[in-house]
């Protein structure tokens, strides 16, 4: 009596134990060996198994396995048959068609040579034709190169000419700038000499009507009183001067004001010469002048040689009016 035979079921049943097995052991191992092990930098086992399989093959099995050979040999020996076929068919196409080839290619060969000749005949004619055109060309640039150095001849000729003609206007006009600059720098040294003269004669004018006051106030009473019986109403211009002259030190004058204006203010004053009051009397008609002569003889405050003049001499200066012009207050 045969025994039985084992399906793959129970010939893999054994393996398949022992090797889990053997894994549950390792593991176990891992785990014995972590827990013992002393604190150190952390690692990374690595565990490989291998799970071999044991095949075992019955008797049917390996004749199942040769009748599948041989099918598989018989299948394969028609295949090769198959492939040999289709191989020959394969050559016959390709010589076909390389003869295709070699026709198509003669018959290229043959168009291209006589695409080149044509090529040729109409390069030698465009060639010929380039030669004619070049010589026209040539004939052409010739008379246009002889014309271009006529024209430049002529045109460097007007240049010079205008160059020469310019050259002359600058130097007139230079020579007229220059004379004009000259008669303006006289004109200006002129004009500066003679305002020069004006205001050292204005000065010495001044410096005449200031010493003719100091001596008047420095003097004695009787003598004033002399003074003032003999020179009464120069000792009044005399004033009327020092209070242009004063309001002139303190006068702005305004882009309005012009020459030949003339603005008449009231001025009252105290015995000590404080200027208490300015007012306009008659107006120049430019408000912004009248207004700079106000402020101007405001600006005074006051005049301490006032103080030397007696009550008779003073009457005048209580109350008085006074007439300013531009030219007046740029002493």
């Amino acid at each position: 009596m045969q025994p039985a035979e084992r399906s793959p079921s129970q010939s893999y049943f054994w393996p398949t134990v022992l090797a889990v097995g053997l894994h549950v052991i390792i593991f176990g191992m891992l785990f014995v060996s972590f827990a013992m092990t002393p604190d150190l930098p952390p690692s990374k086992p690595i565990v490989q198994a291998t799970l071999y399989q044991l095949k075992s093959q019955s008797k049917a099995t390996t004749q199942t396995n040769q009748k599948i050979a041989g099918e598989a040999e018989r299948t394969a020996a028609k295949q090769y048959e198959a492939e040999q076929m289709e191989q020959r068919k394969e050559e016959q196409r390709k010589q076909a068609a390389a003869k295709a080839a070699e026709q198509k290619k003669a018959e290229e060969a043959r168009k291209a040579d006589a695409a080149k000749a044509e090529a040729t005949k109409k390069a030698a004619e465009a060639k010929k034709a380039e030669e004619v055109k070049a010589a026209e060309q040539k004939k052409q640039a010739e008379i246009a190169k002889k014309k271009a150095a006529d024209e430049a001849a002529k045109k460097k000729a007007a240049e010079e000419a205008a160059k020469k003609k310019a050259a002359e206007e600058a130097k007139k006009k230079a020579a007229a700038e220059a004379e004009r600059k000259k008669a303006a720098e006289q004109a200006k040294k002129a004009e500066e000499a003679k305002k020069k003269a004006a205001a050292e004669a204005r000065k010495a004018a001044e410096e005449k009507k200031a010493q003719a006051l100091a001596e008047l106030l420095s003097d004695d009473t009787e003598r004033q009183q002399a003074m003032a019986d003999t020179h009464g109403d120069q000792v009044a211009g005399d004033f009327d001067d020092l209070i242009r002259m004063r309001a002139a030190q303190g006068w702005t004058r305004p882009p309005s004001a012009r020459n030949n204006m003339s603005v008449s203010l009231r001025v009252n004053m105290l015995p000590d010469g404080t200027i208490t009051a300015v007012s306009v009397s008659r107006s120049s008609g430019d408000g912004p002048f009248d207004s700079s002569a106000v402020a101007a003889v405001k600006n005074i405050g006051r005049l301490t040689e006032m103080q030397g003049l007696t009550p008779q001499e003073f009457q005048p200066y209580r109350s008085f009016t006074m007439t300013f012009t531009p030219e007046d207050l740029a002493l």
